[in-house]
């Protein structure tokens, strides 16, 4: 599950009865919104914040057989997700007072239910486009890549659609790295035991897959060993994470023909027509141009392409396409894919069971049909305006605090200001609802439903270019539990979904709902401020609005935090070891430190309005420490190691005990809040602090 990310470049029943012959569910309840259970008294705040808050949390909370990890983003995920289930199995019935929406969600739902059906249809649904593969020439590539990207299968690169960077009012086409089976470019070029190991795995997985699709085992072997290594290839072309923090590096410019003449001699326009792109491509060059992220490496990827041998690049083609749908699969398929993703990768022994992986799916295809429903049922509309008197504080409090850095010029403070201020709020919903009515859905066919709902979504996204960017749309769900900012459009946005409790309690006191909310818009806002934030003013355009001066030492105080978290051992010891990587966790570090001190001052500017005593006690705590302690509590997690292993190779997030204890010691007000002496573990002589 993500967390509280920056926007980046983003499954038949035909009577009610056949849902109750699934295995039931659990029953979930919401978390406490201030969790007293979870807080370990015997240990010193001032010690070990996170333990102190979070000590209990683990023995409480067990990670169950179909999870890598439990924390609070999990409990709320399991208690929308069961809501969600609801509404999906009353409109899976059928009944004629369904509206067209409310009969998509419902077949969608009852199709991906029916693992009868998907059993007996075997991979027919997908034979077609196996054949396709089976019998494609080096020169019928580009047109099968573009028709298997149209269905969202990842093979050699990436195209889409977004704002262009230096003109935030335009749409323009996007091409990036891709092609990967594993998480990133580094698990294939890392020499570690572990690494290698997981390697090792990943042929043996492609192995398994191939020969499940009807490859002799010893063909299977052969090819599994040739994917691998084009694979690789791909991946020493490609750029690391880290690197791709910075929006400079990724923004190149080009006409297509220039693009055309780097891949010679590829032929581009087969793929444009395949994967549906408009006819004209209308971009920062001109009337054919295009966003090239990584201009160095298509030669390398059409080189590793050139030098593979068909049967090696068709049966790679095969293994993205089973890879891209493994549950709407045969259950053969579907385990083999889970045992690699899953268990080898993150620890995970079981996978989720089979309601919520369907009502996961609908989200993810109809979610704002899906939504509609889910937001009328779980969020009034005193929780959106409570939201928003909310986000008003903390943006005040950002105006205050921008006041009060003396590192920062006259000139540039200014600037800041104006780009506060155009920041647009986005609470819990869209103001207008997306149109499903050219989506397909039947209550029989569950990969069809996949195909055709990964189809839509790439042909609305690819129509976008050329026209104007529309400032309403959202890019996630409003059942989401997640947040984030888009520096594009220069919008924070808090879907409905995490609007819940814990993170968000109607019955809450203040110092509660600042302290887990109020840290969450906080984070979100100071996003748009941070080493990538930063690089975008206020019209959502890359623009160096800094004087050098003022770069420099934003730099010098960003650079506090590189070095603060790059010490923090995340799992492992000795030469097994893996500290967190501090300048891939930069930004979501910085949001996090940014975000509680807001929160923090908007809490106490809030209860002081309102008359409220930041000083008296409840459950034994006042309100100040209840605050933080609130906020620590959104981060107590269970996670199995793997499982943060991958999360530190791969997520710009921190592992959670780390958000917790790396934002609280740089935090002015909780030394005093818990009576700590100076140069305890959380109070250090030396703290770090950019907004």
């Amino acid at each position: 599950m993500n967390r509280l990310s920056l926007l980046a470049l983003a499954t038949a029943l035909t009577t009610p009865a056949a849902l109750c012959a699934q295995t039931p569910e659990a029953h979930y309840t919401p978390a406490s919104s201030f969790d007293t259970a979870a807080i370990d008294t015997k240990a010193d705040p001032c010690t070990d914040f996170y333990k102190f808050a979070c000590g209990n949390f683990a023995a409480q909370h067990p990670i169950p057989n179909d999870q890598t990890a439990v924390d609070q983003f999990y409990l709320l995920y399991n208690v929308n997700t069961q809501n969600l289930n609801g509404i999906l199995k009353t409109y899976a019935a059928k009944a004629d007072q369904h509206s067209p929406n409310e009969q998509k969600i419902g077949d969608y739902y009852a199709a991906c239910m029916n693992t009868d059906i998907i059993e007996q249809k075997g991979l027919a649904p997908i034979q077609p486009l196996l054949t396709e593969i089976d019998k494609v020439s080096v020169s019928g590539l580009p047109y099968l890549t573009g028709e298997l990207q149209r269905y969202g299968v990842n093979l050699f690169f990436g195209f889409g659609q977004g704002q262009d960077f230096k003109d935030a009012t335009k749409q323009v086409a996007q091409l990036d790295q891709g092609g990967l089976g594993l998480p990133e470019r580094d698990y294939y070029t890392r020499t570690g035991d572990a690494d290698k190991k997981v390697r090792d795995e990943y042929v043996t997985h492609i192995t398994n897959m191939l020969t499940l699709a009807g490859e002799t085992p010893a063909q299977a072997a052969t090819d599994a060993k040739n994917i691998l290594a084009f694979e690789t290839k791909l991946a020493v072309a490609s750029m690391t994470n880290t690197e791709r923090r910075d929006p400079d590096k990724i923004y190149h410019p080009q006409t297509l023909a220039d693009f055309e003449a780097s891949i010679k001699p590829v032929n581009f326009k087969p793929f444009l027509e395949a994967i549906h792109a408009p006819a004209a491509l209308p971009g920062p060059l001109g009337p054919d141009s295009i966003v090239n992220a990584n201009p160095s490496f298509f030669p390398a990827m059409v080189a590793a392409v050139r030098s593979a041998d068909i049967q090696t690049l068709r049966a790679y083609m095969k293994l993205r396409l089973l890879d891209t749908y493994p549950h709407n699969l045969p259950k053969r398929f579907t385990d083999e894919n889970f045992h690699f993703f899953g268990t080898e990768l993150e620890g995970q022994p079981q996978d989720r069971p089979r309601w919520k992986i369907c009502s996961s799916g609908v989200d993810t295809f109809l979610g704002e049909a899906l939504g509609q429903v889910y937001v009328q049922q779980y969020f009034p509309a005193s929780s959106k305006d409570k939201t928003l008197e909310m986000v008003h504080d903390i943006e005040s409090a950002m105006d205050a605090d921008i006041d009060t850095l003396t590192w920062m010029s006259p000139a540039t403070r200014v600037r800041a200001k104006e780009k506060l201020h155009g920041v647009a709020d986005k609470i819990g919903y869209p103001d207008h609802w997306r149109d499903y009515s050219k989506f397909e859905v039947s209550p029989t066919d569950a990969l069809g439903n996949a195909e055709r709902g990964t189809a839509f979504e790439n042909d609305r996204q690819l129509a976008k270019i050329g026209k104007p960017v529309d400032k309403l749309e959202w890019g996630m769900s409003p059942p989401t539990v997640n947040a984030y900012y888009n520096p594009s459009m220069n919008d924070i946005n808090f879907p409905a979904g995490i609007l819940q409790p814990a993170f968000f309690d109607p019955k809450a006191d203040l110092a509660v709902n600042y302290g887990h909310a109020g840290a969450v818009i906080g984070h979100e806002l100071t996003h748009g401020f941070d080493d990538e934030g930063a690089k975008f003013d206020g019209k959502g355009n890359l623009s160096d609005w800094w004087s050098a001066e003022d770069k420099k030492q934003f730099e010098v105080k960003t650079s506090c935090l590189v070095n603060q978290y790059g010490n923090f051992t995340a799992v492992g010891e000795g030469k097994d070891a893996v500290k967190v990587n501090g300048k891939l966790t930069l930004g979501e570090n910085t949001a996090d430190n940014g975000g509680l001190v807001l929160a923090y001052m908007a809490y106490l500017a809030r209860a002081k309005k309102e008359g409220v005593n930041v000083t008296s006690k409840t459950d034994g705590y006042t309100g100040i420490q209840r605050f933080y302690i609130a906020f620590a509590q959104n981060w107590c997690e269970n996670s199995r190691p793997e499982a943060v292993r991958q999360q530190v190779l791969t997520d710009p997030h921190s592992p959670d005990h780390f958000r917790a204890n790396g934002a609280i010691v740089n935090q002015p007000g909780f030394s005093a809040a818990f009576s700590c002496k100076k140069n305890s573990p959380m109070t250090p002589a030396d703290s770090c602090r950019v907004w």
